[in-house]
């Protein structure tokens, strides 16, 4: 069974900076992709960043240049490090897992930014 288990959302100031972590429950190396995706209030769920993990990183346009996607392969965790957020940036986080053939999704972290 694939669990992948979401950590760090929380309230920030525009301007500010949040690492989101997502433990999974097997290697990560086992996986042909992992990522990060949000869906703000009323909206669409849309892909933030993903990592191949032998391979390399894409990011939407929107978080270029702001965000950076991870890994910890010791801790089978993958990292979303969020600097200079923007109101826009309010949204659940969810981490996903592409292995075997299946989509596997966490749970969610909310991140909100506000003043």
């Amino acid at each position: 069974q694939v669990r992948l288990v979401e950590s760090g959302g929380g309230l920030v100031q525009p301007g500010g900076s949040l690492r989101l972590s997502c433990a999974a429950s097997r290697n990560i190396f086992s996986f042909n992709y992992m990522g990060w995706y949000r869906q703000a209030p009323g909206k669409g769920r849309e892909l933030v960043a993903t990592i191949v993990l032998r391979g390399g990183t894409n990011y939407a346009d929107s978080v270029k240049g702001r965000f950076t996607i991870s890994t910890d392969t010791a801790k089978d965790t993958v990292y979303l490090q969020m600097n200079s957020l923007k109101p826009e940036d309010t949204a659940v986080y969810y981490c996903k897992g592409f292995y075997v053939g299946s989509n596997y999704w966490g749970q969610g972290t909310l991140v909100t930014v506000s003043s």
